[in-house]
Parts: structure tokens; sequence; C-alpha cells
């Protein structure tokens, strides 16, 4: 197996279907800039499932999950008179989410990384799962519910960054370059902090894998 998560496809910011969408939230972020402050309900609409979804991913913990949810759309009305469109709204607004959250659990030392309440709908369709019931002959559902305490185990030996890069990517289906904007870093620093992320998860889950 070349790797644990080889074959998954990130979601690109190249998209047309993509481009358009950056375009309508930029006309309702200007509207907001003008004074227009109902203008900024759409955007809370439409990606409130979104961003709670990768904050309770990242915290374990629906209470937390809701404070940190509010505090990153008021963080993102607070300052959107900095928000310039160089980015999409969307990677912009993960941004606040993804450092509200680091801040958290770098503050609250929490060990958690992913809940795994939901993980059967969350990762099912991960290309690990797909190789991991390959390699023991197993059914998905099953596997699923062997692979939460190992793979939380695994999780939780990996730094908070390398952690943050592997959720985004897998979970969130985000591009290397969408990463890099997320997180303020090069493409290359995303690059490699998923090739060492993915080796440390084989190598802590190798011998659940023979």
């Amino acid at each position: 197996m070349s790797g644990l998560f080889a074959n998954t496809k990130a979601i690109t910011s190249t998209h047309p279907e993509h481009a358009a969408e950056a375009e309508v939230d930029w006309a309702l972020v200007q509207r907001v800039q003008a004074g227009d402050v109902r203008a900024f309900d759409p955007l809370i609409t439409k990606y409130r499932e979104r961003l709670y979804a990768i904050i309770y991913n990242m915290t374990a913990n629906r209470e937390d999950t809701s404070d940190l949810t509010q505090e990153a759309f008021i963080k993102a009305f607070r300052s959107i008179h900095s928000f310039k469109g160089d980015s999409s709204f969307f990677t912009w607004l993960y941004r606040i989410a993804v450092n509200a959250s680091l801040t958290h659990l770098k503050r609250s030392r929490l060990r958690r990384f992913f809940s795994f309440d939901n993980l059967d709908e969350q990762v099912s369709q991960s290309e690990l799962l797909e190789a991991l019931a390959d390699r023991v002959k197993t059914d998905k559902p099953a596997l699923v519910k062997e692979l939460q305490e190992k793979l939380n185990e695994a999780l939780q030996r990996l730094s908070l960054n390398h952690r943050t890069v592997v959720v985004l990517f897998e979970i969130e289906a985000l591009s290397h370059q969408e990463i890099a904007q997320v997180m303020d870093c090069s493409e290359g620093t995303v690059r490699s902090r998923l090739h060492y992320a993915k080796q440390q998860l084989q190598s802590y889950l190798q011998d659940y894998l023979r």
C-alpha cells in the first residue's frame, strides 16, 4: 500500500462552480462592507454547517464547537473590512475558524481531535477505509467500529499542525493551495506535513495493518 490516503481527490479552487460561488460571496461581502449588515446573514446560513463540522472534527466537543463557530463568525464580521477578496471568503473564514480552534485546543490542552460519534459518516468515503477494508478482508461498518480506537490513538500522537492538515485534506477535501491559505503557510509546507503525517500514521498503525 503506497499510502493511507494516496488516492483521495481534493477539491480545487479553480473549478468553475467554486469561482462562481466565490463571486457571489464577494458581492455579499462588499454589501456588508458598504454598511448593509444584513447581507452577512446569507453567508452565515451558507457556511454555518460546514464551519461547525470542521471545528467539531478538531474539538470533538459540541458545546465548544457551538461557541467557536459563533466566535468565528463574530470575528469574521468584525474584521470584514480587512477582507480584500485576494482569496475566497470561504478560505478566509476557514482560516479564522481553524486559528480559533487551534488556540482553544492549545489553551485547554485537549487531546481528542476527531469526533468518533459520526466517524462512519465523515470518513467512510476516505481511501483510508477502502484500503484498510481490502487489507483486512472485512466489511466497512465492522472496520469503522474497530478502527475508531486505533485511529484516535494514532491521531493523538500527531502535532496539532499535522492533525489540522490531515483533517482539512482528508475530511474537508481542501486542495493544497486552500490549506496553505487557511494555515498561512506555503503549499510545500502543506505537502511536507501531509507526507510526514501519513508516514507517522502508517508507522503507528503498522501492527494493526499486518
